[in-house]
């Protein structure tokens, strides 16, 4: 199935989560299932501690769940070994988080470049398109500016650009607005919904801000470890 093509971008069935807590175990999450449809813009919201970020580390595949089964794009990220989910993420994932993680060696555009160099994309083509991107969320200007030179807003609009570098078939976001102002989180928004509609890519996005959830297609609202759907 191409990306073009609806399906399933991303599924979670039955997934259990529990930490280490004194001589027991915390539960975080209890039977969570979630399907994510190619194109589609999902919110996931809930108090602090309810487990939102656990649960998108476990559809990220950063961990696995105690019980339960992610796949990406009918891949198997669950149980994979770490060379397979690294091939699995690289090939279908993008990673938005609330503070930028770019590389501070790197310039603006060759941290764009990155996912698409790890690859195997040649460097000028890698570079073209970073350079796209960067046009598109208005840093190109910057292109050559570590990331100690760029605002915080300029930052995250970098990594929103890497993210989107490999034209992934899933991006998920963790607060990705949330050391924004109002109208670098307004830009930052804009650049992924747009990537949603014009390469299919499903979005994930982790937030607490009400105003972002309603722009979403679906709100899944995580209580006590338990899925509500909107």
């Amino acid at each position: 199935m191409s990306r073009g093509e609806s399906g399933i971008a991303l599924a979670a069935q039955g997934l259990f989560k529990s930490y280490p807590q004194g001589r027991g175990r915390l539960a975080v999450l209890r039977g969570v299932d979630l399907t994510v449809a190619s194109g589609e813009r999902v919110a996931v919201v809930g108090r602090s501690g309810s487990g939102k970020s656990t649960l998108l580390h476990l559809l990220a595949g950063l961990s696995d769940p105690d019980e339960g089964v992610v796949t990406v794009r009918g891949q198997q990220l669950t149980g994979a070994s770490a060379a397979a989910r690294a091939r699995i993420r690289n090939a279908n994932m993008g990673f938005v988080y609330q503070f930028h993680h770019l590389l501070p060696e790197f310039t603006a555009a060759e941290n764009v470049a990155m996912p698409l160099l790890v690859g195997g994309v040649a460097p000028a083509q890698a570079l073209e398109r970073a350079h796209a991107l960067l046009r598109q969320v208005d840093v190109v200007e910057r292109d050559a500016h570590r990331p100690h030179q760029l605002s915080g807003g300029e930052r995250q609009r970098v990594a929103v650009a890497r993210a989107l570098a490999a034209r992934p078939a899933v991006v998920l976001a963790d607060e990705p607005t949330g050391s924004l102002d109002t109208a670098n989180a307004e830009g930052v928004l804009e650049v992924m919904a747009g990537a949603s509609a014009t390469d299919n890519a499903a979005l994930v996005i982790v937030t607490h801000d009400g105003a972002i959830a309603e722009r979403m297609d679906r709100v899944v609202t995580l209580v006590d470890g338990v899925v509500r759907q909107a």
